[in-house]
């Protein structure tokens, strides 16, 4: 469904053109134009893709790795989309937060998603300590320069209860630690 949507669509929004050049390429997929659309792209360019819609136009929005709104761009344009009764699908792909959470071994019944947290510690300590009496699993995506920080902050908020850090998910590479936040800790600085 998604290579026979690609193939039929007018034009194709992408986070990166780059990336989704190379899987265009790799299915034939030639007639489509292909433009960046990100997180940061102008109003001015939304209301032109919005106009495109609205005249007809079969858009198409993809993003780098993972889900187009699920930490990637794209809420703006649903958003405005929905409001103007503009008919819109989805074609799910790959999700990291989903396949990490089937993959952890924690409850999968009730969760929360977080995302990624703020960049300053003050900041994801006043986060942590909205969520931390919530009987959910919580689901953060972290990069790997700061996930030792992070690890050091949930033990210290949290306490020392059962993660599963994953990573490379649905790639090559793919790999999941599990145990206690100082466990995996201990694993990360060995």
């Amino acid at each position: 469904r998604l290579i026979k949507t690609l193939k039929t669509v007018n034009l194709i929004l992408s986070e990166d053109t780059r990336t989704t050049r190379k899987l265009l390429s790799r299915f034939e997929i030639k007639n489509a134009k292909l433009e960046s659309f990100h997180d940061n792209t102008s109003e001015d360019k939304v209301n032109a893709v919005i106009k495109r819609l609205e005249s007809g136009f079969n858009i198409a929005l993809v993003s780098e790795s993972g889900m187009p709104l699920i930490s990637d761009p794209g809420y703006k344009l649903v958003k405005i989309c929905q409001e103007r009764n503009i008919n819109l699908t989805v074609i799910p792909g790959p999700n990291a937060a989903i396949s990490a959470l089937v993959l952890s071994g924690l409850a999968t019944d009730n969760f929360l998603f977080i995302g990624f947290l703020p960049k300053t510690e003050v900041k994801i300590k006043k986060k942590l300590e909205e969520i931390k009496n919530l009987p959910f699993t919580i689901i953060f995506y972290e990069s790997p320069n700061r996930v030792e920080k992070l690890l050091k902050i949930l033990f210290e908020i949290l306490g020392d209860r059962q993660i599963c850090l994953a990573r490379e998910l649905t790639k090559i590479y793919e790999e999941c630690i599990r145990g206690s936040v100082s466990e995996v800790l201990r694993i990360l600085q060995e």
